[in-house]
């Protein structure tokens, strides 16, 4: 377990200098984090869920989904500056290995926002709910070893 909380705030592969440890004598403890974390998250998974209820109300219903399934996924990635730190995060969101996910993810968040509110288009809005959706997958398994390339290999499968 601390070794997991050694790699989740990043102490295991940096070196400590005077910031980092000011960052640390500030910051949150562990128990705090995981309670930030979870009540964040819960909060997106609501807002995502509320938002797909939502979604048959007439005709306010598909500017109300969009408006709650983003903010919900929004809800969602910020519940891991919990665990990590917000610099970590940060860090971490634009690594190499997940920087097209990472910027593809959030281009959707901005641009469904932008198809409901300013150009007033639903379709429009409606293919950025579900190119949010795939990009936030996509950036999720990013964190969990291998899962892209068993996700790679299945669809291949699948496919041929």
């Amino acid at each position: 377990m601390d070794k997991l909380k050694k790699v989740l705030r990043g102490q295991d592969t940096e070196d400590r200098g005077g910031l980092s440890e000011v960052v640390e004598a500030s910051s949150l403890s562990w128990g705090t984090r995981i309670k930030g974390f979870v009540a964040c998250f819960a909060v997106g998974i609501l807002c995502s869920l509320l938002g797909t209820l939502l979604l048959w109300v007439p005709r306010k219903g598909l500017i109300l989904f969009i408006v709650f399934y983003t903010f919900g996924n929004i809800a969602s990635l910020g519940s891991t500056i919990f665990l990590m730190g917000p610099m970590k995060q940060l860090k971490r969101m634009f690594e190499l290995t997940r920087l097209i996910a990472t910027i593809v993810m959030l281009l959707c968040l901005v641009l469904t926002l932008c198809s409901a509110f300013w150009w007033h288009n639903k379709g429009l809005a409606l293919i950025f709910c579900i190119l949010q959706s795939l990009a936030m997958t996509w950036y999720s398994l990013s964190f969990i070893p291998f899962a892209r390339d068993a996700v790679k290999k299945c669809f291949t499968v699948c496919l041929a």
